[in-house]
């Protein structure tokens, strides 16, 4: 893998390079989200940490995995925010730090208890890399990311003194927040994916319909994580799904970076939802 690299040049930062490699944004947001629904739950404070460290590195798989395979597409259509597309990062250091990561993430999901770890490597890390090594560009590309974010609950739930399986609106939850997520993550690379063959759903049904789509998925989030839990929602949570309403009409009234903006807000909104519900 590292024979055919490009020559490399020293990057200023090499370990925001790294972080930048594993698409650190995203993995952070994952890993963050998973340690509140754990600092939510039962866990005692050392288990909820293992929890949310077996998620974070797993995901730091995926995104460095996705940078060693799409290496050769992002130097054909010139990637300059990529550090291994633009020579800032030797391809070895990518290789040995995902390799560490995933060793931790094996290690730190078999600590976690052998549920944690068939769910979080097989269901969650194990749909992200599925997702790199082809589905991606399918038009099943969002199965991985409703089999990962759907399963995200579970592997806080399966870590507790009497494991079981989140809640199914947690389950719908989270799986309608990681497609609608994948649709949104995926529009601003349309063409340069069209240019290097990658035509996941959002590339197959067009621009327009994935924003709508995006925002229907993200609503039915919204819905799910007020509605779901047992009991009558507090106050504050019919106020965030008339904030949610507020930005859905923006999305559709508005033109430019305002839709888009607007639906980023909706699933931030699902993931604040999603937490509190616990």
């Amino acid at each position: 893998m590292t024979g055919d690299a490009a020559p490399t040049r020293p990057g200023p930062q090499p370990v925001l390079a790294l972080l930048a490699a594993a698409h650190g944004g995203p993995a952070l947001a994952v890993g963050v989200i998973a340690g509140l629904l754990a600092l939510r739950s039962d866990l005692r404070p050392l288990d909820a940490a293992v929890v949310t460290a077996a998620v974070l590195t797993g995901q730091l798989t995926i995104g460095w995995g996705n940078d060693l395979r799409d290496l050769p597409r992002d130097r054909a259509v010139g990637r300059t925010d990529k550090p291994l597309a633009c020579g800032d990062l030797p391809v070895d250091w990518v290789v040995r730090a995902l390799v560490v990561a995933g060793l931790a993430c094996l290690v730190l999901s078999a600590l976690a208890g052998w549920r944690v770890a068939l769910v979080n490597v097989v269901l969650g890390v194990g749909a992200g890399h599925a997702y790199n090594l082809g589905l991606k560009a399918t038009r099943w590309s969002w199965v991985p990311y409703a089999c990962a974010c759907g399963t995200l609950p579970s592997v806080v739930t399966l870590a507790g003194a009497a494991p079981a399986w989140a809640p199914p609106w947690a389950t719908g939850t989270g799986a309608a927040l990681g497609v609608g997520a994948h649709l949104l993550n995926t529009l601003p690379d349309l063409a340069d994916d069209e240019r290097t063959g990658v035509r996941g759903l959002p590339h197959r049904i067009g621009e327009r319909p994935s924003r709508v789509l995006a925002v229907v998925l993200l609503s039915a989030a919204s819905l799910l994580a007020v509605l779901g839990p047992a009991g009558p929602p507090p106050a504050w949570a019919w106020a965030v799904l008339v904030l949610v309403a507020v930005l859905v009409v923006l999305t559709s009234a508005t033109r430019g970076r305002a839709p888009f903006r607007a639906a980023v807000a909706i699933a931030l909104l699902d993931v604040v939802l999603l937490v509190a519900a616990g």
